[in-house]
């Protein structure tokens, strides 16, 4: 990040805080500094870096703004209008297109419709000063549902140019999950247009009751994706009920047992069934439990923090952290706890092409936290 950046940014603290817990960490621990971006964001939900020193956020309860060299715009217009402000939903998450410095095409998924029946959007749009501009809608969750949660919500460019999408289970309709005829529940592939790629897993099925957006199935609430350039792999995570919560490796046409199985347990306690493990149905690649309550997810490439090339970094809300899952090659091999000692309710965590690391924490009052050497 250049010099006006820094210049401009306002600072949080110049405290020196430790990298790693001592507790979760016996190699000696490492600094880092805080700078605040933004604040006064009402519970922004993700970000992206149009360029060095200019962000784009979304806010949940309904706003796009735009951030350059530490100076926060009004809302953005342009945006669809029937945004569902309701529990879970709003404006969720962000993405550039592969090719956005050639086309300027961002993505955008959000909660769209009313109480008596709401999905997951997608739109794609251009930025003309303040103002969307070219917003088009390529695709909607079928079926509708009446409930203000599990929106999943979050995107991933494949290295083939097309687009996954998480989507939830809706809460009351965790069925819906293994149901093939239904979106919920699911990972989803189309093309950057919104239309369907050729080889999607269930393209050649002849029953007509498939969707075949269908990339992967048996999710509860997936809130965290990324898709891995170095490894070529597709990593999710998502929430469980009371434990369970989970990253998983995804790969076309698996199903990752939800609700048939899980670690966790019903808010009342309750058993949701009797299986930990089922025929045909995948293991997680990492369990937590108790929850933590994943948010965002990130790889790690950078050259900032070299010491965790290729790691993945989960914001949580529940606990409080930024978990670091250290991996060697394919296989993980700690979890480290990160900026636990702020004590905030982490909603999203973004590399910066310059190796630093964006948070967004999840409040009425919320900022955005670099965090660098």
């Amino acid at each position: 990040m250049n010099s006006s950046f820094v210049k401009f940014a306002f600072t949080l603290s110049l405290i020196m805080y430790s990298l790693l817990s001592p507790a979760q960490d016996a190699k000696p621990p490492m600094d880092y500094k805080v700078q605040e971006v933004a604040t006064g964001l009402e519970f922004p939900w993700s970000l992206v870096f149009l360029n060095q020193d200019r962000i784009l956020v979304a806010e949940r309860s309904g706003n796009l703004r735009l951030i350059t060299l530490g100076e926060t715009s009004a809302p953005l217009t342009g945006l669809p209008d029937d945004v569902f402000v309701r529990g879970q939903g709003g404006l969720q998450d962000l993405l550039l297109h592969p090719d956005y410095s050639k086309n300027g095409w961002i993505y955008l998924s959000y909660a769209g419709g009313n109480e008596e029946g709401n999905r997951l959007k997608i739109v794609r749009f251009r930025l003309t000063e303040n103002t969307l501009s070219d917003v088009q809608e390529i695709y909607q969750v079928s079926p509708a549902k009446s409930t203000p949660v599990h929106y999943g919500a979050r995107m991933a460019f494949m290295s083939d140019g097309t687009l996954l999408i998480t989507s939830g289970d809706g809460f009351d309709y965790r069925e819906s999950a293994q149901k093939m005829d239904s979106e919920l529940g699911k990972i989803l592939r189309i093309k950057d247009d919104g239309s369907l790629p050729a080889n999607n897993p269930y393209i050649g099925e002849t029953e007509k009751n498939i969707a075949k957006s269908i990339f992967s199935s048996g999710h509860r609430n997936p809130q965290g994706l990324i898709y891995d350039p170095v490894r070529e792999l597709i990593y999710s995570h998502e929430h469980g009920p009371e434990g369970g919560d989970e990253i998983n490796v995804i790969y076309p046409g698996n199903n990752y047992g939800w609700p048939v199985i899980t670690n966790g347990r019903d808010y009342s306690g309750a058993s949701i069934t009797p299986f930990k493990k089922y025929p045909g149905m995948q293991q997680p690649f990492v369990d937590w439990t108790p929850s933590i309550a994943p948010s965002g997810m990130a790889v790690y490439y950078g050259k900032m923090f070299p010491e965790m090339e290729g790691d993945l970094l989960v914001s949580t809300l529940k606990s409080r952290e930024i978990v670091r899952v250290q991996m060697k090659g394919l296989e993980v091999v700690a979890q480290h706890s990160l900026f636990n000692k702020m004590d905030f309710r982490f909603r999203d965590v973004r590399v910066h092409p310059d190796g630093s690391i964006y948070l967004l924490t999840d409040s009425e009052n919320g900022a955005i936290l670099r965090i660098s050497r």
